[in-house]
């Protein structure tokens, strides 16, 4: 079986350049318009696809969370109040939709509950994501699953028997598996890369991802280094803008560079075929003295 799927009109596997997902997630603070520029931006980074959060405010947040109070923009409010400050309605998502189509890139969400299934199976979205904090929700992945899009599993904060019980409910078929540490942002004692050599072995047909909350932007290279096929990483307009997912994003110039360090990663890598390049050959010509025949 290969390791590979398409989502979209890209192939996404070993044979296949990274596909690169912009998390626009929430941090647009329920604004369209920052959401337009964050797209922008997106597609002018050359991005594959730009990801936004569906939530149900009143079923995805936990019951202790729901009346602690914070200070957010629009007040000191209630945690369930601001999840609803940050959550865009259908006609919202219309005018993504639309302005995502106009501009020439894929966009999909994160599905935190399964009525948030059912509202985005009224956009023509080409895959899902089953957050970190929902890999242990069956229910969910299964409503995902009925869809018959591709879904992406993120691993974060979860056990490798999770995961393993989180593959086994969603099936093999047209899924991504993301290692992902949920902290944000992630110190680089705690990024563990070579998960993702260690999930590729784990499960061998599957193409392995990866969703990083570090600072910087080397990680992400190394993670396709190590084989991961996609990358996530979140993008923000500005990592002082309110938000706790701000300070683990990457600016609109920092994506840019990241595309292009993944691509040169790829380049690099080569075949694991040791040749003589025709750019070799004047110095073999010129220096080499002996030429190790008897």
């Amino acid at each position: 079986m290969a390791r590979e799927l398409r989502i979209g009109n890209r192939m996404v596997g070993d044979r296949h350049p990274a596909f690169v997902i912009a998390e626009i997630g929430i941090n647009h603070n329920g604004d369209l318009g920052i959401a337009r520029q964050m797209i922008d931006a997106a597609v002018h980074a050359g991005v594959d696809a730009v990801k936004f959060q569906k939530r149900t405010p009143e079923i995805s947040t936990p019951s202790e969370q729901r009346r602690q109070m914070r200070e957010t923009p629009w007040g000191y409010i209630t945690y369930l109040d601001y999840r609803y400050k940050v959550e865009f309605n259908e006609e919202q998502y219309c005018e993504i939709d639309r302005y995502c189509k106009e501009k020439g890139i894929m966009w999909m969400v994160s599905v935190w509950d399964e009525p948030s299934v059912d509202f985005m199976e009224k956009f023509d979205t080409p895959a899902y994501k089953i957050p970190s904090a929902s890999l242990t929700d069956f229910g969910l992945i299964r409503k995902a699953r009925a869809t018959g899009k591709p879904v992406i599993l993120s691993s974060g904060m979860s056990t490798m028997e999770q995961i393993k019980n989180g593959v086994a409910m969603a099936g093999e078929k047209d899924l991504v598996v993301m290692h992902c540490t949920s902290t944000y942002p992630c110190e680089p004692e705690e990024l563990n890369l070579k998960m993702i050599e260690t999930l590729r072995r784990e499960f061998p047909n599957l193409p392995i991802g990866y969703s990083g909350h570090e600072v910087g932007l080397v990680p992400s290279a190394i993670a396709v280094a190590l084989g991961a096929c996609m990358v996530e990483r979140h993008l923000t307009l500005d990592r002082a803008m309110w938000g706790s997912d701000q300070a683990a994003s990457v600016e609109p110039g920092g994506f840019e560079r990241l595309v292009k360090y993944l691509r040169v990663a790829e380049a690099a890598l080569g075949d694991g075929v040791k040749k003589v390049y025709e750019s070799e050959k004047v110095s073999m010509l010129r220096l080499r003295r002996v030429d190790g025949e008897d």
